[in-house]
């Protein structure tokens, strides 16, 4: 089973990212300082991307009431505001015996991976709740 959602990063979510977890690095929000870097300008922050896998875990696949156990991220390639992000989850393996799935994620920017990684997450069983 997969899913996926697709998010355009604009400037805006990079400077409320940078607000809310205080990371003002000026590669993400000051594009002047930005465009001397080998990036030649703004780039999101790598976990507001792996934050958009977040958004398809708890909303789409496994969905509502999961929680995260553990999650790996590799990057890539950098996401440009205005940029489109497909975030996508497919699942690898299930452990019933322990309410965890394991799942694939990556998200891909006009067809380039830029975050690849997996997540492990507690889900709840019929059985019980979590």
């Amino acid at each position: 089973m997969s899913a996926e959602i697709s998010r355009t990063v604009s400037s805006d979510d990079i400077d409320q990212f940078a607000s809310a977890v205080g990371d003002f690095n000026p590669i993400h929000v000051d594009e002047e300082w930005a465009q001397q870097t080998r990036f030649k300008g703004r780039i999101a922050h790598g976990m507001l991307t792996g934050g958009l896998i977040s958004s398809v875990l708890g909303t789409r696949l496994p969905g509502l009431g999961t929680v995260y156990v553990r999650q790996t991220l590799e990057f890539h390639a950098p996401v440009r505001p205005g940029t489109v992000v497909n975030s996508r989850v497919c699942i690898t393996r299930l452990d019933p015996t322990r309410n965890r799935v394991y799942l694939d994620t990556t998200c891909i920017c006009e067809g380039t991976t830029v975050l690849s990684g997996e997540a492990v997450l507690l889900v709840k069983s019929r059985a019980r709740p979590i």
